[in-house]
């Protein structure tokens, strides 16, 4: 069977959009959410700053500037058909788009080459790619943008198979808890259960690209969700940490098999710019 070529310059085109477009407009799903919170918010406080954050939504898009002055980590997740060939290097193609999409849009650099011996690499380049392989013959591109603020307040631990729904839904508010104002409130909270402490952590950050209000398809963990959203929304945080019932937008749980021994639960945090945006090629 023949496959279906996709040419890197292609890859590397799609991947500058979306570096500048994940930083300069919001999605519309975080926006309703936004307005959908402020009618049910109690603290004028709050109230006032979900309207700010409206505001800076608005602006950064008419201006085409960036949301937050971190422009994050380049994330990308691609889900690479079966059956298509890539002209080129994928990583290299998926780079060199970082690289051209935070030049020509302006966007702060903020990564270092080294964790310990701290020089800015000048161009937020390398990104961290995750690549699946699945059906069809397509290369699809999710670009998420991560801030160092929101991934400092995340956490994988390891728990023991009794802690069960319980344990996981106590791990996950007090991680909210602990973090308090730090990630820039009201936040997504992504969840990974199960599978290997890479894998969470991975499934994790990967379903923080869920549209607020987006359910996971199994009952049991969609109510999981909500319960986390309600007890979340309870802690007091607030906007910015400043107080108020919108800690959340909203939590999304991926869930992968697990060993017999072991239960382990991670948590990635997102801030109030819940940036994602994808590409099919």
């Amino acid at each position: 069977m023949l496959k279906r070529v996709i040419e890197a310059a292609d890859i590397t085109a799609a991947v500058r959009t979306m570096a500048m477009e994940a930083n300069f407009y919001l999605g519309e799903d975080v926006l309703d959410a936004f307005e959908d919170y402020r009618l049910t918010e109690k603290s004028p406080t709050a109230v006032a700053l979900l309207d700010q954050l409206i505001e800076n939504a608005d602006i950064a898009a008419k201006q085409q500037i960036p949301l937050c002055q971190d422009c994050g980590y380049a994330v990308i997740f691609a889900d690479v058909g079966e059956d298509a060939q890539i002209n080129g290097n994928l990583k290299d193609a998926i780079t060199e788009g970082v690289r051209q999409g935070y030049k020509d849009g302006y966007l702060r650099k903020s990564i270092v080459k080294d964790p310990l011996r701290r020089e800015n690499t000048g161009d937020n380049t390398p990104p961290v790619i995750w690549c699946d392989i699945v059906k069809g013959d397509k290369l699809t591109l999710y670009f998420e943008p991560k801030g160092g603020g929101s991934e400092n307040m995340s956490e994988v631990r390891g728990l023991k198979p009794a802690d069960g729904r319980e344990g996981v839904i106590n791990f996950v508010v007090d991680r909210v808890k602990r973090s308090g104002g730090n990630p820039c409130p009201p936040v997504v909270v992504g969840v990974g259960i199960g599978g290997t402490f890479e894998k969470c952590a991975q499934n994790a950050k990967r379903s923080l690209l869920r549209e607020i209000g987006q359910r996971h398809p199994d009952p049991f963990y969609a109510d999981m969700e909500r319960e986390i959203l309600t007890k979340v929304n309870k802690l007091g945080i607030g906007p910015q940490g400043l107080g108020g019932t919108t800690t959340a937008l909203d939590v999304f749980i991926e869930a992968y098999p697990a060993h017999i021994a072991s239960l382990i639960c991670a948590v990635n945090i997102q801030c109030h710019s819940a940036r994602h945006k994808v590409a099919v090629l």
